[in-house]
């Protein structure tokens, strides 16, 4: 979006969710930056600057709303491949890197030098990696000290901050405010877990995109009850479970365990790529919309997500399973390999109990255990592949990456073909665009016979024919 001064103030004005996280308002008379949702009073037109990000707009001496909260406004999904590099920083600073590791270690995993990398991001978005991850830093910050109860060391040291000195010197210079200030606006009830509070654009179909996750996950790792979503979580050497829910328009509240605390930035972002909240529904239902195959539909399901993955080995594992094998079937072995591989941890619910697997579990395991949790040999062949490869990073399936490459990786992969390649770049890499066009329920959903023939009408889908196939899969499901 091009910000053109005199149609931001028209959004503004409108209080139109549709633009909310596309642009940000800074007001000079309170310096004060807003989401244009915001529910103050329209301030004058000669008093608004307007921001593409957070980020520029504190860069600009102004700081976060209080009432309208930047910190929950939904990200606009990058598009832009030529802005790939930028976009990939951005995602990884948005997961802790720099937390963890300098611009240099950051520049080098993306393959480029730390001079180009401060270019790419700084002609993206204003400004530099550094000033970038310390906006995302405080504003968690604000976040955790607005909605739990969590010491302020604890806070500090889950935003990515070195120290609490560091924290607190950043907050007041650059907010103005002692942090300790924002704990009035905490809610009365304690939680005994970590609340974090992600932004979307409405609509969101949140029952068909939850019964569509558990639907294709072990029954110990995920589970739905009425609207609450629990799932077991393990990244790196944390484990611990989310438990996620509609809090009302455009927030989804997610509890998280003490246990994933070290891990938070990073499982913030990898959660919003599980409920696909950078999508823009209304634009993408609009344009499937006009789609005459997708149009009755679009009707019962309006506002459909790309159910995504919180770890991709998970996923590409899940994918594997199921090749050529009901979604019953495939879901009893993995729960075997949950049972082998996982190991246990308690949840709210005592039916998730178990953990998903990790590739080198795996990796090091032999055929014959893979061959006795129900495989075939050359089914297990293929899971061995796909653990060897993603334990010793000849397959990076979790973003940021480039979706070409890894598809072409997975290709390489014994047993991996077409479908399992275009299903895990839809789910696990986030393609908007990928198709797997020999899928069985998509030829009946529109009634073809040859993957070819489908290929050639879901042309007409792109560049969201991953959205598309989740209406026809809903759709068909339904028995429309």
């Amino acid at each position: 979006m091009t910000l053109d001064a005199a149609q931001c103030y028209e959004v503004l004005k409108a209080r139109d969710a549709r633009f909310d996280g596309v642009f940000f308002v800074g007001v000079s008379t309170t310096g004060v930056y807003c989401r244009p949702v915001c529910r103050v009073r329209v301030p004058g037109r000669d008093r608004c600057s307007y921001f593409r990000n957070a980020a520029s707009a504190e860069a600009a001496g102004f700081r976060p709303c209080l009432r309208c909260r930047p910190e929950l406004a939904p990200g606009a999904a990058p598009v832009d491949a030529g802005q790939r590099v930028a976009n990939a920083a951005v995602a990884r600073i948005d997961a802790g890197a720099l937390a963890r590791g300098s611009v240099e270690d950051l520049a080098a995993e993306l393959g480029v030098s730390s001079r180009q990398l401060h270019r790419v991001v700084e002609a993206e978005y204003g400004v530099s990696p550094l000033a970038l991850a310390q906006t995302r830093r405080l504003l968690l910050a604000k976040q955790l000290l607005t909605d739990t109860s969590l010491k302020v060391i604890d806070v500090a040291f889950a935003s990515g901050f070195a120290s609490v000195r560091q924290f607190n010197r950043l907050f007041r210079e650059q907010y103005r405010l002692n942090p300790l200030a924002l704990r009035k606006h905490r809610p009365e009830k304690r939680h005994d877990h970590i609340l974090l509070k992600l932004g979307f654009r409405e609509p969101l179909a949140w029952q068909p995109l939850i019964q569509f996750l558990a639907g294709r996950a072990g029954a110990r790792t995920e589970k739905v009850n009425g609207d609450r979503y629990l799932k077991t979580v393990r990244l790196g050497d944390h484990s611990g479970f989310i438990i996620a829910q509609p809090l009302g328009p455009g927030l989804l509240g997610v509890e998280v365990s003490p246990s994933l605390l070290p891990v938070l930035p990073e499982l913030r972002a990898r959660l919003r790529r599980l409920f696909d909240l950078e999508a823009n529904p209304l634009v993408i239902d609009q344009y499937l919309g006009g789609q005459v195959d997708l149009r009755g539909h679009l009707k019962r399901t309006a506002g459909l997500r790309v159910p995504g993955a919180v770890n991709g080995f998970e996923l590409g594992l899940r994918a594997v399973l199921g090749q050529q094998i009901s979604v019953k079937a495939a879901t009893t072995i993995f729960g075997r390999f949950v049972s082998t591989f996982g190991g246990r941890i308690e949840t709210p619910d005592p039916e998730v109990d178990g953990l998903p697997p990790n590739a080198s579990d795996v990796a090091n395991a032999s055929l014959q255990q893979l061959i006795d949790r129900g495989l075939t040999s050359k089914r297990a062949e293929s899971v061995s592949a796909l653990a060897r490869a993603v334990a010793d990073g000849t397959v990076k399936l979790d973003p940021p990456v480039d979706v070409t490459e890894a598809r072409a990786a997975l290709r390489e992969l014994p047993g991996i073909g077409p479908w399992t390649a275009e299903y895990v770049a839809m789910r696990a890499l986030g393609d908007p665009d990928a198709f797997p066009h020999s899928d069985l329920g998509l030829l009946q959903a529109l009634k073809l016979d040859k993957p070819a023939a489908l290929l050639a009408r879901a042309e007409a889908f792109r560049p969201w024919r991953a959205y598309a196939a989740l209406h026809l899969w809903h759709g068909y499901a339904a028995g429309g």
